[in-house]
């Protein structure tokens, strides 16, 4: 399949920017690899090919889109509902240490 091709191609491409290049120029200080920078962009840019790729499947399948829309705005619920827990076990955490409240190295001895 010749998406796979691409796919790959593009995963070989960012593995080599992201792990192999920092690798390399933290071992030879950082004074580059005599490479163009427009070299490395173009690499980039085909890495926007893949979401072109995306979006061309958003309009495939239109109810992926809705999908995602849905939990884009369940995240708001989702944030806000964990802060009302953080602030909860801070709290009872509060709470917790005032009522014990006496030294515990005695009794774990440490």
């Amino acid at each position: 399949d010749a998406w796979f091709v691409f796919d790959s191609g593009l995963v070989v491409f960012t593995v080599l920017e992201t792990w192999l290049m920092t690798a390399v120029l933290f071992i030879i200080g950082g004074k580059g690899l005599g490479w163009n920078m427009a070299t490395i962009r173009i690499a980039r840019i085909l890495r926007l090919a893949r979401m072109a790729r995306m979006a061309r499947l958003f309009r495939a399948f239109p109810e992926i889109l809705i999908l995602i829309k849905g939990m884009v705005i369940a995240m708001r619920s989702v944030f806000f509902t964990l802060c009302l827990l953080l602030i909860i076990v801070y709290i009872f955490a509060i709470a917790f240490t005032q009522l014990v409240g006496t030294d515990m190295t005695q009794e774990f001895g440490s």
